[in-house]
């Protein structure tokens, strides 16, 4: 089993832990809870090393273009400064963690932590070159994360041990997990971290 060993130029980016995603929220994921202890443990990893923690959260406005009231495809959540939309309160975010908002404007859907964001922009100025990526949904937020990280020339690890999905069709994360495999993101898991 190969053992990677964290570097400077890595980050971790922690993807929309946020209560409407969770179970009793207005869009949870199954299982979505499952992956914060994990997650925290990373975050433990990252901090040891003095390596940074971003953390991404949908912050849509009221009347969102994705909500089922505009005619799209989910039910309203992580409505910008709602309870829905704050991070677990498990989570155990660094007070240095960076935080990402994304899909802001109300016309524009944006599941690419990437989109519409200055997030390019802050991990190039912080020279990262590895963006190790867990989080909620595997098969939506992960997967474009992902692709556009691979785009952009990014080292990609996908933390399979720290993902779940919404599934809305059956299969849809294991299709994902495909794609991002093929995008060439590495799946790695907590007990391939070199201690």
């Amino acid at each position: 089993m190969e053992r990677w060993r964290l570097q400077p130029g890595d980050v971790l980016l922690v993807t929309d832990i946020q209560n409407d995603f969770l179970p009793g929220g207005s869009l949870a994921v199954a299982g979505g809870d499952e992956v914060v202890p994990v997650l925290n443990r990373y975050i433990d990893a990252f901090v040891a090393q003095g390596l940074p923690v971003y953390a991404t959260r949908d912050w849509h406005p009221q009347g969102h273009c994705s909500f089922h009231e505009q005619g799209g495809p989910w039910p309203e959540h992580c409505v910008a400064g709602s309870p829905g939309a704050a991070f677990a309160a498990t989570l155990a975010l660094p007070p240095g963690a960076t935080v990402i908002s994304k899909a802001t404007s109300r016309d524009r859907e944006a599941y690419s932590s990437f989109q519409g964001t200055d997030l390019d922009d802050r991990l190039r100025a912080a020279g990262i070159r590895r963006l190790f990526i867990g989080g909620l949904a595997t098969d939506y937020c992960v997967l474009n994360s992902v692709r556009d990280a691979r785009r952009l020339g990014y080292e990609v690890f996908l933390l399979t041990d720290a993902i779940r999905a919404v599934e809305v069709q059956p299969g849809d994360g294991l299709r994902a997990e495909a794609e991002m495999a093929g995008l060439g993101a590495r799946g790695i898991s907590l007990g391939d971290l070199a201690a």
